[in-house]
């Protein structure tokens, strides 16, 4: 950060002038109430692109392995900022108090490490890792190094959620009294909005291209294994290969999952079983399934249908005592009047910039995001073996199934091992 961008402040008089300390002599971390916080994006594709703008902070470095990318990262200010196509570039960089991470979610997990260690507060989209061994790492980074994080999925604090038709907060409440009983069922399917970005599949068979030259495809690659370019590889369609990510799983299920995790209250541990419903997945190549089944070691279970998505009448969220339909529906009598008796959900930091100045923890930070991203990678690691993994919550390890823990941490091409 430069040391002159503010140095004194006029008092409501004008006469008395009291100095501010740059924040490097008061240590990483501390933010001047009347600084403004700076940014760079890695990765402006459109998904950098389009989450750019956060009040309270400017743009001041980008970086893209593909030179188009980077044109358009640049043209995202007015203002000459710093464009490289080294991610450490930009992550060493003094004048970058947050790093937004925008790339395919293979390089989340080094990336946020990286980023932790030079001592930069990190905005990482979705999903936060493509392990939960890498995930892992992440969170014991941020605490480490004493960073704020912030996943990029934010439907458990604010907007309706998708296809429900109400936001997040009263269903959290109305589980959260007790109404319903236990255990839970939630039921996530194409009537609630589970059907976008589904079929993003891969292709079983690539023919090797040639490497278009404005893109450095080795280091688009990074800690992924070599595999020969083929444009279906790269950009938009990488999520369909499970070397990059998971499928539509993979993409938006952190989206979905997430806001259920804070409503059932499961901020803390993990499901302890997976089941699938799925046709035997490429070894490479991401595919669809038709259910997937988590259960909670109380007998709460969140349920993904997939193919055949369901049908439109299941209750959103079911219990004992009764059930929630989308718009917030429920059929347990005089409800609204009941629930009208308990107190509201506690209040959370949904404001990430207040939470670099303050240092109070973000709403969905590496811990709760963690988890959630846990539950994805659970069902990818089960749709990789076609079979049905038990889970410790607690050692963050499958049950007797070497298979499966082998993928909890994949080796990673040198020299990208976090």
């Amino acid at each position: 950060m430069k040391t002159n961008r503010r140095t004194f402040i006029k008092a409501a008089g004008g006469v008395a002038l009291f100095s501010i300390v740059p924040r490097h002599i008061l240590g990483r971390g501390f933010v001047a109430p009347s600084d403004q916080l700076t940014k760079g994006i890695i990765g402006t594709g459109s998904m950098g692109r389009g989450h750019v703008n956060y009040g309270g902070t400017r743009l001041v470095a980008v970086c893209d392995v593909d030179s188009r990318h980077l044109e358009l990262g640049k043209a995202l200010t007015k203002d000459t900022i710093k464009a490289c196509e080294n991610f450490r570039e930009l992550i060493a960089d003094p004048n970058v108090d947050i790093v937004h991470i925008a790339t395919p979610s293979h390089w989340h997990g080094v990336m946020a490490v990286e980023a932790a260690k030079a001592g930069k507060d990190i905005w990482c989209e979705k999903p936060m890792t493509r392990t939960i061994g890498e995930g892992v790492r992440v969170m014991e980074a941020v605490k480490q190094y004493g960073r704020m994080f912030r996943l990029n999925t934010w439907f458990r604090f604010t907007d309706t959620f998708y296809g429900l038709g109400t936001p997040v907060r009263p269903l959290k409440k109305l589980v959260q009294c007790g109404l319903l009983g236990s255990p839970l069922k939630v039921v996530i399917s194409k009537h609630t909005g589970f059907d976008w970005k589904f079929y993003w599949t891969g292709k079983e068979y690539l023919e090797p291209q040639t490497v278009p030259k404005e893109l450095n495809y080795d280091m688009w690659l990074g800690p992924a294994p070599y595999k020969p370019y083929n444009a279906h590889r790269v950009h938009q369609t990488f999520r369909g290969y499970w070397d990059y990510d998971g499928g539509g799983l993979g993409d938006m299920g952190q989206h979905y999952i997430d806001p259920v995790q804070y409503i059932l209250g499961k901020d803390n541990t993990s499901p302890v079983k997976v089941e699938v419903d799925a046709p035997m997945q490429h070894p490479e190549a991401a595919g669809t399934w038709r259910s997937i089944t988590y259960t909670y070691d109380d007998g709460d279970q969140i349920v993904l249908w997939g193919d055949n998505f369901g049908k439109p009448d299941t209750p959103y969220i079911s219990g004992p005592n009764g059930n929630v339909y989308k718009n917030f529906v429920c059929d347990i009598p005089n409800w609204q009047k009941k629930l009208a008796d308990f107190p509201e959900p506690m209040p959370q930091v949904t404001d990430f910039i207040e939470s670099v100045r303050t240092r109070n923890v973000f709403a969905l930070n590496e811990q709760n995001g963690f988890r959630s991203s846990t539950i994805v990678n659970m069902g990818v690691v089960a749709l990789r073996l076609n079979r049905t993994l038990h889970f410790d919550p607690v050692a963050l390890r499958f049950i007797n199934d070497d298979a499966a823990n082998r993928l909890l941490n994949q080796p990673a091409r040198a020299p990208w091992v976090i």
